[in-house]
């Protein structure tokens, strides 16, 4: 996958604004219905919830024409800060598939803080599958498009995958992008 831009201007000199759970406001991440994650973002505001939708610029041509389109950029994901009851209201839309309650608050506060801070700083952002070592990948694309194996790597962009023959005892290795790689459940 290519890198993506974020639409946030840098926010030189200023500090971010960094959404923190906090009493009873925890982090809940709404899992939307298809393409309904810019009105679930405006659902959240009119009903003053505190919520954070990343979005990513992509530029797409039609014959000649140029159009700039702000994307998500966790597809199908808004992520709420608020109370039980605000999740469960927001659910009435009919446009969640699901309300996935987050029980690390503290892991979300940082994660969340990091990416927001990347995105208001204009940061060259990839997105990347979270490929650990011992996890069942397959090939999406390129020559090896297909082939399937196990991780046993992952260093930099680069990960190590092993090609096993469990009859002989044997296994083969070679090196690829992580990028061309999907887990396989």
């Amino acid at each position: 996958m290519r890198a993506q831009r974020f639409n946030v201007p840098p926010s030189e000199g200023v500090a971010p604004v960094i959404l923190q759970a906090s009493g009873s406001h925890r982090w809940f991440v709404l899992h939307t219905r298809s393409r309904q994650e810019k009105a679930v973002s405006e659902e959240l505001t009119i009903r003053t919830i505190s919520h954070y939708l990343p979005l990513v610029s992509r530029t797409h041509f039609y014959g000649r024409r140029k159009v700039i389109a702000e994307l998500p950029l966790f597809a199908g994901y808004v992520f709420m800060l608020g109370s039980v009851e605000q999740a469960y209201s927001v659910d009435r839309t009919g446009r969640l598939a699901k309300i996935i309650p987050v029980f690390d608050q503290e892991r979300m506060n940082w994660e969340l803080r990091n990416l927001q801070i990347a995105v208001q700083r204009n940061a060259m952002l990839e997105i990347y599958p979270n490929l650990r070592a011992g996890a069942r990948v397959e090939v999406r694309s390129g020559p090896f498009r297909g082939l399937q194996g196990v991780i046993e790597d992952r260093a930099a962009k680069r990960h190590r995958l092993v090609l096993e023959v469990s009859t002989l005892g044997k296994s083969v290795s070679l090196e690829i992008d992580g990028s061309l790689l999907d887990p396989v459940s």
